[in-house]
């Protein structure tokens, strides 16, 4: 493609027709209007669930138009499958990751493929991933959780239904702040979100924006979101910066990630993360960490909320393979494995992170049918690829937890549950996730029996992630539920061995 060397792919966004030289045999919805495209129904809060209900009406592969910026989407297990293949395919890093990189830089997530960076700190902090790690993070997320449940225990005692979405968000952000960097933002003491959380969702909300306005109208249409995002960003920055001058000037950690950052050298080539890099990996951590975690644990308590004999069965496995322990150890937490197909069945419908872009590393067809050259990508929506009938059925729509069983999980294809994005640069933290919200999610069902509000329908929320809007949850303490407030074992108040916290932040 003009303007790149044959060592690099171009960066930012590249419309459609630029990469794919027949473009005309992928459908597209009818009623283009020149010069804006493809707008007519279009909701500009909402765009992804717009292009999954164009989706389901134009197939696996599709394309769409906006003010210029041309998109093809893919949702089709074959074809999903096949931009999985590490040796045709890359991470793209465009529309919304794009729009992140003020804040975030060359982070783990918003990095492009030839920035060096990402490796460095890929293998820098990859063995704050291995098993020991992973132990020692058990002990403060039981901690941050016991300050969930004492919310939730006066909150029930006045007979107040609990902000589902917020105390997520509440929860995974203490617990990735307190296990990565020794940090407490004091979230479950605020009667509002912390700034930063502010901050955060402005910024995420901010990107969306920008991949639906018209790019010469951007600087017009957005004069003002864009002064309150130079704030966001700048209020992140500063946060960060404060969390890791702290650190320098004040105690020595206990090897968490951010001594990681601050103190180890690559194994091989002795390189270290510049200071302005590990501002933007802990932004990183901070923003795509806990932000889908929370979205995650949120979209399971509505669906068992929803579901009582679901949440019946697996609070049955709580009881039984917790017993009357007050608290669970770390290797408990695996053993509830239908808890863990709940969590995987939310993830399933709703993947917080809800689509990863792959592009061709060199010329190639798609599918045996579409032309791809070099650098030409495509944007996988997930949740219509966990939708495909072909791969889960005729009743794809439905909550089915079973769908997770052992041999189930193995007679289906590969590549088609993807709630952590795909290949090399998928989310580094995905046994962090897993493992946090499984616990959550036990403790939970241990405590309480969860009542939805009749009349609550599920909206969901577009910042990049997704979000139950509106969310609401009544509580009843269960008679047989764990004592208020069980003895957590101490646990450093300025960081934690080996404490990773990324938990989800997708391809």
């Amino acid at each position: 493609m003009a303007g790149t060397t044959r060592g690099t792919l171009p960066k930012g966004f590249r419309s459609a027709e630029l990469g794919w030289p027949e473009l005309h045999r992928i459908p597209r919805p009818p009623h283009r209007v020149p010069l804006a495209g493809d707008v007519v129904g279009v909701n500009l809060r909402t765009p992804l669930q717009d292009s999954l209900r164009v989706g389901r009406q134009l197939g696996p592969i599709f394309r769409r138009k906006g003010f210029g910026k041309e998109i093809v989407f893919v949702w089709g297990a074959k074809l999903s499958g096949e931009l999985a293949d590490e040796s045709r395919f890359a991470k793209h890093v465009g529309l919304g990751v794009a729009n992140l990189r003020p804040v975030a830089g060359d982070g783990l997530f918003t990095a492009y493929n030839h920035e060096p960076n990402w490796q460095l700190a890929h293998d820098v902090l990859a063995p704050g991933f291995s098993r020991e790690a992973m132990e020692s993070y058990h002990a403060m997320m039981l901690e941050v959780t016991g300050r969930l449940t004492d919310r939730w225990d006066g909150d029930q005692a006045a007979g107040r239904a609990v902000d589902v979405p917020g105390d997520m968000t509440k929860l995974t952000l203490e617990t990735i702040a307190r296990t990565g960097f020794g940090h407490d933002f004091g979230s479950f003491e605020r009667t509002r979100p912390h700034p930063f959380v502010t901050a955060m969702v402005g910024a995420l909300t901010y990107a969306q924006r920008l991949n639906v306005v018209p790019v010469p109208l951007a600087p017009v249409l957005m004069r003002s979101a864009t002064r309150r995002n130079d704030a966001d960003v700048a209020y992140l920055n500063r946060t960060v910066d404060d969390v890791v001058e702290a650190r320098i000037n004040g105690p020595a950690g206990e090897g968490d990630l951010l001594d990681r950052m601050l103190d180890t050298a690559h194994p091989e080539t002795g390189e270290r993360l510049t200071p302005e890099n590990i501002r933007r990996q802990v932004i990183t951590f901070l923003i795509a960490g806990h932000e889908t975690t929370s979205g995650a644990l949120s979209f399971a308590l509505h669906y068992l909320a929803q579901h009582p004999d679901i949440a019946a069965r697996a609070r049955a496995e709580v009881d039984r393979v917790w017993g009357d322990t007050p608290l669970p150890a770390y290797e408990q937490v695996a053993r509830l494995r239908y808890v863990r197909r709940v969590l995987d069945e939310s993830l399933r419908l709703w993947p917080t992170a809800p689509a990863y872009a792959r592009e061709a590393k060199e010329d190639t067809v798609l599918g045996g049918v579409h032309p791809m050259r070099r650098g030409a990508w495509a944007l996988v929506l997930i949740p219509l690829l966990h939708r495909d009938p072909e791969v889960w059925g005729a009743d794809a729509e439905g909550f089915d937890p079973d769908r997770f069983e052992p041999g189930a999980v193995r007679a289906r294809p590969a590549h088609t549950f993807k709630p952590f994005g795909t290949g090399a640069r998928a989310c580094i933290g995905r046994q962090f996730a897993l493992h946090e919200a499984t616990l959550v999610l036990g403790l939970l069902l241990r405590r309480y029996e969860l009542r939805p509000d009749p009349a609550y329908r599920l909206r969901v929320a577009e910042r990049l992630t997704l979000m139950p809007e509106g969310l609401t949850l009544h509580l009843d303490r269960r008679s047989s539920a764990a004592p208020a407030r069980p003895e957590v074992p101490a646990v450093s108040e300025t960081s934690s061995a080996s404490r990773c916290p990324v938990t989800g932040a997708g391809d």
